[in-house]
Protein backbone atom coordinates (compact mmCIF):
# COMPACT_ATOMS: atom_id res chain seq x y z
CA UNK A 1 0.00 0.00 0.00
CA UNK A 2 1.20 3.48 -0.69
CA UNK A 3 2.05 6.12 1.89
CA UNK A 4 -1.19 8.04 1.32
CA UNK A 5 -3.28 4.90 1.76
CA UNK A 6 -1.53 4.02 5.00
CA UNK A 7 -2.13 7.47 6.48
CA UNK A 8 -5.69 7.74 5.20
CA UNK A 9 -6.47 4.45 6.90
CA UNK A 10 -5.57 6.20 10.15
CA UNK A 11 -7.99 9.01 9.44
CA UNK A 12 -10.79 7.13 7.69
CA UNK A 13 -10.88 3.61 9.12
CA UNK A 14 -9.51 4.14 12.61
CA UNK A 15 -10.69 7.71 13.13
CA UNK A 16 -14.02 7.43 11.26
CA UNK A 17 -14.58 11.11 10.44
CA UNK A 18 -18.11 12.20 9.76
CA UNK A 19 -19.19 13.84 6.52
CA UNK A 20 -18.59 17.28 8.08
CA UNK A 21 -15.41 16.59 10.03
CA UNK A 22 -11.97 17.26 8.63
CA UNK A 23 -8.97 15.25 9.79
CA UNK A 24 -5.38 16.07 8.93
CA UNK A 25 -2.37 13.85 9.45
CA UNK A 26 1.30 14.83 9.38
CA UNK A 27 4.08 12.32 8.87
CA UNK A 28 7.66 12.80 9.99
CA UNK A 29 9.90 9.82 9.32
CA UNK A 30 8.23 6.75 10.79
CA UNK A 31 5.77 8.71 12.97
CA UNK A 32 2.34 10.02 11.94
CA UNK A 33 0.13 12.29 14.07
CA UNK A 34 -3.48 13.13 13.21
CA UNK A 35 -5.68 16.00 14.36
CA UNK A 36 -8.23 13.52 15.76
CA UNK A 37 -5.67 12.31 18.31
CA UNK A 38 -4.53 9.18 16.51
CA UNK A 39 -0.84 8.48 16.12
CA UNK A 40 1.03 5.72 14.33
CA UNK A 41 4.61 4.56 14.29
CA UNK A 42 6.01 2.26 11.61
CA UNK A 43 8.66 -0.38 12.33
CA UNK A 44 9.56 -2.18 9.09
CA UNK A 45 6.35 -3.83 7.83
CA UNK A 46 4.50 -3.26 11.12
CA UNK A 47 2.60 -0.15 12.21
CA UNK A 48 1.47 0.43 15.79
CA UNK A 49 -1.38 2.88 16.49
CA UNK A 50 -2.06 4.57 19.84
CA UNK A 51 -5.62 3.14 19.94
CA UNK A 52 -4.29 -0.38 20.49
CA UNK A 53 -4.51 -1.51 16.86
CA UNK A 54 -1.48 -2.69 14.94
CA UNK A 55 -1.05 -3.70 11.31
CA UNK A 56 1.36 -5.71 9.23
CA UNK A 57 1.94 -5.37 5.51
CA UNK A 58 2.69 -8.38 3.31
CA UNK A 59 3.08 -7.45 -0.35
CA UNK A 60 -0.23 -5.93 -1.47
CA UNK A 61 -2.12 -7.01 1.68
CA UNK A 62 -2.37 -5.30 5.06
CA UNK A 63 -3.71 -7.18 8.08
CA UNK A 64 -4.92 -5.28 11.17
CA UNK A 65 -5.03 -6.73 14.69
CA UNK A 66 -8.74 -5.83 14.97
CA UNK A 67 -9.64 -8.16 12.05
CA UNK A 68 -9.64 -5.57 9.27
CA UNK A 69 -7.79 -6.54 6.10
CA UNK A 70 -6.97 -4.51 3.01
CA UNK A 71 -5.80 -5.66 -0.39
CA UNK A 72 -4.45 -3.35 -3.08
CA UNK A 73 -4.94 -3.93 -6.81
CA UNK A 74 -3.31 -1.17 -8.88
CA UNK A 75 -4.88 2.11 -7.71
CA UNK A 76 -7.76 0.41 -5.87
CA UNK A 77 -7.82 -0.92 -2.32
CA UNK A 78 -10.54 -3.27 -1.09
CA UNK A 79 -11.21 -3.71 2.64
CA UNK A 80 -13.07 -6.66 4.16
CA UNK A 81 -15.54 -4.28 5.87
CA UNK A 82 -17.04 -3.16 2.53
CA UNK A 83 -14.97 0.00 2.16
CA UNK A 84 -13.09 0.57 -1.08
CA UNK A 85 -10.77 3.36 -2.18
CA UNK A 86 -9.20 4.55 -5.39
CA UNK A 87 -6.06 6.64 -5.64
CA UNK A 88 -5.59 9.29 -8.32
CA UNK A 89 -2.27 11.10 -7.94
CA UNK A 90 -2.28 12.80 -4.53
CA UNK A 91 -6.00 12.14 -3.93
CA UNK A 92 -7.75 9.06 -2.50
CA UNK A 93 -11.51 8.66 -2.90
CA UNK A 94 -13.47 6.27 -0.67
CA UNK A 95 -16.86 4.74 -1.48
CA UNK A 96 -18.29 6.20 1.75
CA UNK A 97 -17.91 9.74 0.37
CA UNK A 98 -14.67 10.56 2.16
CA UNK A 99 -11.80 12.00 0.15
CA UNK A 100 -8.21 12.57 1.23
CA UNK A 101 -5.58 14.75 -0.40
CA UNK A 102 -1.85 14.65 0.29
CA UNK A 103 0.25 17.82 0.34
CA UNK A 104 3.87 16.90 1.01
CA UNK A 105 3.98 15.30 4.47
CA UNK A 106 0.37 16.28 5.29
CA UNK A 107 -2.80 14.39 4.37
CA UNK A 108 -6.20 16.08 4.79
CA UNK A 109 -9.44 14.07 4.77
CA UNK A 110 -12.98 15.41 4.78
Amino acid sequence: MSKITTWTILAVLLGAPTAHAQVSCNSFGTMTTCSNGLTAQRFGNQTIYNNGVSSQQFGNQTIYSDGLTAQRFGNQTIYNNGLTSQQFGNQTLFNNGTSCTRFGNQTICN
